[in-house]
């Protein structure tokens, strides 16, 4: 055999050599998993370990159907606890709770006056960025506006929900559209005593529109508004059934979730959609939290992840009405129900001028306004 037949034996060996070892390396890549896919793994693991996640919701009893179907149907070995509950109530309880060593709840879906009042400003809030493991959650571009958070931080209160509310309703048999197209309008004597409002010294919608009202009109006009003996409480429904027996005529602070079954049973209430001073933006309940030293902090991450899934996004809107910034989510029919979704009609620089439920809007706006109603409803 000549030096060159060696020299080609040789190299052909050693490339065999070569390739027997890199083939396991080779196999490996090919076959490995991305690191999002294996956290979720353990994650899932160890969440069917801690058995249920228990979350704390707003009063309706949609949203409780459609988040139970949807999440026990995806992940039926985790149990689905719910407290369902005015967010000012289940907040009251969570702090209470925590201040005496009790950890009950994992995660908290609400309105921001509440937790930005509460949990946030003592320190019971756990970053949510950590707790997003799937892709399509994560990645911003999913999302309109991008990542959206109504603490100065940007850590702990995320909003996924986005839109301009109307929430003044009226009943269609006692008041026509065209006698309320400015705030003005529910100053007109007629109305007096047959205004139904939600309890604007609660953090709630009722608060929210309160506080708007303080911002564009000022605090001598909810003096006049308050001098209508309007009819003030905390039950929701209650509220909303005046209006659709037309006990009252007009509300402040009452929402198409709340209305919803009274609107499926065909009893004539809209929202006023045509008020010249304009609505404000905002999230309404579609704001989640995550509690500091969660009982079930792995179960905690699969429902967060399931929630800002299309999925969950899905339910959640069919539920409330309130629209999700999840751009692969229709929501357009909310706005037939005074909800229009901040992705169909506004840009990203003018929602954040309209806005009413930062941080900063509750501290500079919200709360002083609620202090005036305290003044004014005793």
């Amino acid at each position: 055999m000549s030096f060159e037949e060696i020299g080609t034996v040789r190299g052909r060996t050693i490339a065999s050599t070569i390739l027997f070892l890199l083939l396991p390396a080779l196999s490996l890549s090919q076959t490995a998993k991305p690191n999002w896919q294996v956290e979720w793994e353990k994650t899932l693991e160890a969440a069917k370990r801690e058995g249920k996640v228990v979350v704390s919701v707003p009063t309706s009893a949609e949203l409780r159907k459609e988040l139970e179907a949807g999440f026990q149907k995806t992940f039926p070995g985790i149990a689905l606890e719910l407290s369902v509950a005015r967010g000012a109530s289940n907040i009251n309880r969570i702090v209470e709770e925590q201040k005496a060593g009790v950890r009950n709840y994992d995660l908290h879906i609400g309105g921001t006056t509440s937790i930005i009042t509460g949990p946030l400003a003592q320190n019971l809030l756990e970053p949510i960025m950590p707790l997003m493991i799937l892709p399509d959650i994560r990645e911003a571009k999913n999302w309109w506006g991008g990542h959206i958070w109504a603490d100065n931080a940007k850590k702990y209160i995320y909003s996924f929900t986005a839109y301009v509310t109307e929430t003044a309703w009226y009943n269609t048999n006692l008041v026509k559209p065209e006698e309320i197209t400015s705030y003005d309008h529910f100053l007109d004597p007629k109305w007096k005593g047959k205004i139904a409002i939600l309890d604007p010294r609660t953090p709630g919608s009722g608060e929210s529109t309160w506080g708007f009202l303080w911002k564009i009109k000022g605090e001598q006009y909810l003096n006049k508004l308050a001098a209508q003996e309007m009819i003030v409480g905390r039950n929701l429904r209650q509220l909303a059934e005046m209006v659709a027996r037309g006990r009252a005529s007009l509300s402040i602070g009452i929402s198409y979730y709340t209305y919803l079954p009274f609107v499926k049973a065909g009893l004539p209430i809209k929202p006023l959609s045509v008020i010249k001073e304009g609505f404000y933006a905002a999230s309404g309940s579609g704001n989640v939290t995550a509690l500091k030293n969660a009982p079930h902090p792995n179960a905690a991450k699969v429902f967060l992840n399931w929630l800002l899934s299309k999925e969950g996004q899905t339910g959640f809107t069919t539920a409330l009405g309130q629209p999700t910034r999840r751009f692969d989510v229709d929501t357009q029919w909310t706005r037939e129900f005074g909800h229009v979704a901040a992705k169909e009609v506004l840009t990203r620089e003018k929602f954040d001028e309209l806005e009413n439920s930062s941080e900063d809007v509750v501290n500079e706006v919200r709360k002083p306004a609620m202090a005036l109603a305290e003044k004014l409803f005793q």
